[in-house]
């Protein structure tokens, strides 16, 4: 207790907290005459940024629309997706059906629509599992360091060296074709990216201050990691999140486009652009309609993943 005392007596401490007060009341002073308020937080500061990015907000809008339409799609959908009418096959698009129908006679509007559901529940769960993965994995390696970060990293370039989609489709050869398995396969595939952004925050993070006292006050690992080095990394996590959606909405459409994805007669983008091969030069729109949706909404996600990159990244944003 002396030498705490006595350091609060110390002039040095004491001319610190002077210049840091003054400070304070210079910036106060300064926030009256120009009749401006700072940002309240790096959130605050980050979503100002993000709004003067007119391409990411028409991205936030169109992400939003699509959202919209995958929770509200029993709503939307002027017909139920897998009602087949046989007399009405491969029907140009009319009043009646906007963009057509397909082979068996189902309306083709109404499946795309449902197949934004099933894109985006793909994306979006998958991505889930890869964070958690990814996240606990690289908080293990860049924390402990040694030879834990040696096995994990090791395990990292195992699984970043084969080819994504070859790899995709080996897994879900063995797991079997499904949209569970679809959700497990590509969680256990893109976990790579989000541990290795991880580790090297968490290795840059855990010798601040802020850290080393409270790993000498007695707080656990797990304190320490969820407390402290979890909300650091929340701005990572929600770019790698964003521009891995996109991803994983393209390796949905291939594996069902080659039959190891959705299966029918559930409505798939990829799957309806593969049963459209047939009919390409008779009836191009087929294919043209679930192919634009999936250009239109993997553009949406990565300009948006860029967009929030730039907004929450300091050095971004210097």
């Amino acid at each position: 207790m002396a030498i705490f005392s006595s350091d609060k007596k110390d002039k040095k401490v004491q001319e610190a907290e002077r210049v840091a007060k003054d400070a304070s009341q210079a910036q106060m002073d300064e926030q009256a005459k120009t009749g401006k308020k700072r940002a309240e937080s790096y959130w605050a500061v980050s979503w100002q940024i993000f709004r003067k990015n007119k391409l990411g907000m028409t991205c936030l809008v169109i992400v939003g629309i699509l959202v919209f339409i995958a929770i509200f799609a029993p709503v939307l959908a002027p017909y139920d997706p897998d009602a087949q009418e046989l007399s009405n096959m491969l029907a140009f698009p009319s009043s009646e059906h906007i963009f057509g129908t397909d082979e068996y006679g189902r309306d083709i509007l109404s499946r795309v629509i449902y197949g934004c559901r099933i894109s985006l529940s793909v994306g979006v769960v998958s991505q889930l599992i890869a964070l958690v993965i990814g996240f606990l994995l690289g908080v293990l390696a860049g924390y402990f360091g040694g030879k834990v970060d040696a096995v994990i990293s090791f395990i990292i370039q195992v699984f970043s060296s084969f080819p994504f989609l070859l790899f995709a489709i080996v897994v879900m050869f063995v797991l079997g074709p499904g949209l569970v398995n679809l959700y497990v396969a590509l969680g256990l595939l893109m976990w790579t990216s989000t541990a290795r952004l991880v580790r090297g925050d968490v290795m840059r993070l855990k010798n601040s201050e802020y850290i080393q006292s409270c790993i000498l006050s007695g707080g656990s690992n797990w304190r320490v990691i969820m407390r402290h080095l979890l909300p650091n990394c929340v701005s990572t996590l929600i770019v790698v999140s964003t521009l891995g959606i996109p991803n994983a909405i393209l390796s949905e459409a291939s594996l069902s486009f080659l039959g190891l994805g959705v299966q029918p007669p559930t409505a798939s983008w990829g799957q309806m652009i593969s049963a459209a091969q047939p009919y390409i030069q008779s009836n191009t729109y087929y294919s043209i309609v679930p192919g634009v949706a999936i250009i239109i909404t993997v553009m949406a996600f990565n300009l948006l993943g860029d967009a929030l990159r730039d907004a929450l990244d300091p050095k971004m944003r210097a």
